[in-house]
């Protein structure tokens, strides 16, 4: 039996169930990705260090929607060009109809120069929220349709004005085992 400490990411395993709930129901599949040396992806495509990638059955050939990564052939302006996006760089996905999806906290940046590399946040951090958008406008999507995913301790920060107060028939449920675990909460 595998403990706690050995398990593998169940990110790869969300990425695909959300791929599969999208192509289910007839919506576009796509993964926002933290671009760093480890992606392969057309550079020129790349804003502000992220590129939102159609993985649609359409759009790709080849796709492999792996544990460690998501391999895909696509054509970018008629140019086929080989994809590969290590799973840890993911930092959403969605469909692109209605905006709804996962998002996933942002990979740490890489250390420089062989320093240590930055210490994992503790259980005992503040609780962050991080709005699932879509990076190809820039924008954050139609905030009743938007899902936070909420991680750490302590009380989740007050509703700004563009996302309306939590559903009071859904209270927030402690995390079982009384640690700090990432819990969706989805905004009405």
């Amino acid at each position: 039996m595998i403990n706690a400490l050995e398990s593998s990411s169940t990110r790869p395993y969300l990425i695909r169930a959300l791929y599969e709930w999208c192509t289910d129901n007839g919506f576009t599949p796509y993964v926002a990705v933290q671009v760093d040396d480890t992606v392969q992806v057309p550079r020129e495509y790349v804003k502000n260090g992220e590129i939102v990638l159609n993985i649609s059955f359409d759009a790709t050939s080849s796709l492999k929607l792996g544990n460690d990564f998501i391999e895909f052939k696509a054509r970018f302006a008629g140019t086929a060009r080989e994809i590969s996006v290590p799973v840890g760089r993911v930092i959403a996905i969605y469909a692109r109809e209605n905006g709804q999806g996962m998002a996933f906290p942002a990979p740490a940046p890489a250390p420089a120069d062989g320093a240590a590399a930055p210490a994992a946040p503790t259980p005992s951090a503040a609780s962050t929220r991080t709005p699932l958008r879509d990076a190809s406008r820039g924008t954050e999507g139609d905030a009743s349709k938007v899902v936070h995913l909420v991680t750490g301790e302590g009380e989740e920060p007050a509703a700004t004005s563009s996302t309306p107060p939590p559903d009071p028939e859904d209270p927030p449920r402690p995390p079982a085992g009384g640690g700090a675990r990432p819990s969706l909460k989805r905004i009405k």
